[in-house]
């Protein structure tokens, strides 16, 4: 699997645990403060190089301290920074995500060099030459550039996925419906879903996004696990049971596993599998990157761990 990760790039600062912010200028000891890459380009290419896949990531960053920091934490994952560009008057997208006890995650957040990401920045032939493209956020760059994106990548037979960045509340029909006929798998999260689609149920949303042109949906819904939407018919996957101590990242990695059960030509099915135990296994620890877990691990996990019900 030759995969490009495309989208966006965010250095998280993970605190926890928080249960409150001190008033004024006071002060609160905290259990653990880490930075790590993350976002729906990052965060994936996280997982997916874990899982064996061969991964560049590309996007827009600063040229400051907190892009030089992101590029050494992608460098160490074993990820291809070539295709990032860097730049010089604007920072690089950040959160400060002060975690709760229940692994819960407000979020402080800095969009940056993200939205800053156009066609001249594309690397074309990088897009080409890949086995898979993963888009992460497109709402950010607009559906126009998106579908151009995604569209050069169908072009060259490489299979297209999609994962959205926006909470369904700020989504709308026309910010992703001219991209969905470029996009074999979407893989956005049931708020989401609800959102972007405008109905007021799960199935007849993702149903919309399938009629308008997305091959799969596989929708995540937290510990509910995923449900996977095709013109056929739907199909529930279960989330598995596990001591929760961050969310940050779980959606990121359920793609990555779910992309690369599909790279490894395993059905719908057992591909979400993987990504609900990539997720599951991520969701254990702190960020986005926790977790030193390779494909043979994280199936072992997927046959051994018990399921929610």
């Amino acid at each position: 699997m030759k995969v490009v990760t495309m989208g966006v790039h965010v250095l998280d600062v993970l605190v926890r645990p928080v249960e409150a912010i001190p008033e004024g200028q006071g002060a609160t000891l905290v259990e653990d403060i880490r930075m790590t890459a993350a976002g729906t380009a990052a965060g994936t290419a996280l997982t997916l190089a874990k899982l064996g896949a061969r991964v560049r990531t590309a996007g827009a960053i600063g040229t400051d301290p907190t892009g030089d920091l992101l590029v050494r934490l992608l460098d160490k994952a074993g990820i291809d920074t070539g295709l990032l560009v860097r730049r010089i008057d604007t920072s690089t997208s950040a959160s400060v995500l002060p975690i709760r006890p229940n692994g819960d995650r407000p979020s402080l957040h800095l969009l940056g060099a993200n939205i800053t990401y156009g066609l001249d920045d594309v690397p074309w032939d990088a897009v080409a030459e890949a086995t898979h493209l993963h888009l992460g956020g497109p709402e950010l760059i607009g559906a126009d550039v998106a579908a151009r994106i995604l569209a050069h990548a169908k072009e060259h037979d490489v299979v297209t996925s999609v994962d959205l960045l926006a909470p369904g509340e700020l989504g709308t029909f026309d910010q992703i419906e001219p991209l969905l006929p470029y996009v074999d798998y979407l893989l956005p999260n049931d708020d989401q879903v609800l959102g972007f689609s405008g109905e007021g149920d799960l199935v007849t949303g993702a149903k919309k996004l399938v009629a308008a042109g997305a091959g799969l949906v596989a929708v995540t819904r937290g510990g509910d696990g995923a449900l996977l939407v095709t013109a056929e018919g739907t199909e529930a996957v279960p989330a598995f049971e596990v001591d929760v101590v961050d969310t940050t990242g779980c959606g990121d990695a359920f793609s990555a596993g779910f992309l690369r059960g599909i790279s490894l030509d395993r059905t719908p099915r057992e591909a979400a599998i993987l990504g609900s135990a990539a997720a599951a296994l991520v969701a254990q620890g702190l960020g986005s990157d926790h977790g030193d877990f390779d494909l043979a691990e994280a199936d072992e996990f997927s046959m051994t761990a018990k399921v929610r019900t």
